[in-house]
């Protein structure tokens, strides 16, 4: 995997689009004397995190919804649904670590900007939102779409269409 340093170059420079270049900020850590590295990951835009979270709040926020489901009795023909269900309803809430940052941006770095804006995953989705290669037109054409994605994504949605003309700043 790339060092921390080449993704938020990759991400800060190659990817990212003009108009918020020197705006937007990637911030990814690990805290190397906690418990398997753990550590948090957040975007900023002009120093402000719009999104962040770490792997503490994952945790717990994934423990809670997989009692949950065990108590409503999911699990009891696919014993693998209750821990893949609890985590895909985590990163629904915005809840994520590091770790599953730099996963989100290796699928992003590995396949096509198409396929990246339909991926299941929402940090890379976001990825890009934030891209070069996503045009005025076709940003402009993914409005209808924007109203079924989750809050903390469409506000991405909303700093770009910002950031190139697109829509007044509230």
């Amino acid at each position: 995997m790339s060092t921390w340093s080449g993704i938020r170059n990759k991400l800060e420079n190659d990817y990212l689009c003009p108009a918020l270049r020197g705006h937007i900020q990637y911030f990814a850590t690990s805290y190397w004397e906690s418990h398997d590295q753990t550590g948090r990951a957040a975007i900023r835009l002009d120093g402000v995190e719009v999104l962040r979270n770490n792997y503490y709040a994952y945790e717990q926020n994934y423990w809670n919804r997989y009692q949950d489901l065990r108590r409503e009795g999911v699990g009891e023909d696919d014993p693998k649904a209750p821990f893949r269900l609890a985590h895909e309803g985590t990163l629904n809430d915005g809840c994520f670590d590091n770790g599953f940052f730099y996963e989100a941006f290796h699928e992003f770095d590995n396949q096509s900007i198409e396929k990246s804006l339909v991926s299941e995953n929402p940090l890379v989705r976001i990825f890009a939102l934030l891209d070069r290669r996503l045009g005025k037109r076709r940003l402009l054409a993914l409005e209808e779409s924007m109203e079924q994605e989750l809050d903390w994504v469409r506000a991405f949605y909303v700093i770009r269409m910002q950031a190139e003309g697109l829509m007044e700043k509230e």
